[in-house]
């Protein structure tokens, strides 16, 4: 598949050697942990990886990713709605703030900055989903007992509802940055791209203790979900939504109502998802 490039990738990046518990180390313990694509302390030397703030300056490069989107869709399914790859493209950009994180506060207990200048990713060659991503600053927010709070860099906050409002307030600023040069080129309505960047936040929180592959792991980031998103706080639409459901053979689990639409039943032979807000109704 031809890859056009948006922009000129940033040249590797070194973040400030780790002499103690820095971010470096909770990058690398919770490296190990995701699932849901590489974690890395730095930009690898390799190419093909974006900075998400040269990506934001320039949308041109959201039209890139979308036509490389269009072209695998059209080779799996002989089909690429305009509003498939759109929406496509916004919760896998989403996606990268609220994973990190989310990663950073379940196991860690810890905020990075999640300013677009310190966060970067990198694109499938296949699949063209963000398949690494690179926590490049150094400064973060922490509880008193963390063995990290005497560092130069480090933040204090109170307690966990503190950190909390840290996360939430660090997100919702990168996401208003995505919001306003998204917007124009995708079509998308910003009702349409604060409900992604809900879905985007809350789904994170709760993968990041799912990935466990325990009961206990999954409520945990139930748990943190809802410490995050215990109410509404726009301009992010709704607080979590996940719920316990009783399946028809009486097996109960986790679920969640998305508040925004993938659009993935455009596709031939494709079904609204599972909580789709087309079939889903509020409650």
């Amino acid at each position: 598949m031809n890859q056009p490039q948006p922009f000129r990738a940033p040249r590797p990046t070194s973040a400030t050697p780790d002499i103690g518990d820095g971010l470096a180390s909770s990058v690398s313990r919770v490296g190990a942990l995701s699932e849901r694509g590489d974690l890395h302390r730095a930009i690898p030397a390799e190419g093909g990886w974006l900075r998400c703030s040269d990506l934001l300056a320039e949308p041109v490069g959201f039209e890139h990713w979308r036509k490389q989107l269009s072209e695998w869709l059209n080779d799996q399914y002989r089909a690429a709605p305009a509003r498939t790859a759109a929406s496509y493209v916004m919760s896998w950009y989403l996606h990268v703030p609220a994973h990190v994180g989310a990663l950073l506060f379940h196991h860690e207990r810890r905020v990075p900055s999640l300013r677009p200048e310190e966060l970067a990713f990198s694109l499938g060659g296949d699949r063209p989903h963000p398949e690494g991503m690179a926590v490049l600053g150094d400064a973060f927010y922490c509880l008193p007992t963390d063995p990290g709070s005497t560092r130069p860099e480090a933040t204090i906050v109170r307690d966990e509802h503190a950190l909390a409002a840290v996360l939430r307030a660090h997100y919702i600023a990168h996401a208003a940055r995505f919001v306003r040069a998204y917007a124009p080129g995708s079509r998308l309505g910003k009702r349409m791209l604060w409900a992604a960047a809900t879905d985007a936040l809350d789904n994170s929180l709760w993968w990041a203790g799912k990935q466990a592959g325990t009961a206990e792991g999954e409520g945990a980031g139930v748990a943190d979900a809802s410490l995050v998103l215990e109410s509404r706080f726009p301009p992010l639409t709704a607080p979590s939504t996940l719920r316990m459901e009783t399946g028809a053979d009486g097996h109960r689990e986790w679920n969640r109502r998305r508040e925004s639409c993938c659009f993935s039943y455009l596709l031939p032979q494709e079904a609204e998802c599972d909580g789709c807000p087309r079939t889903c109704p509020k409650n």
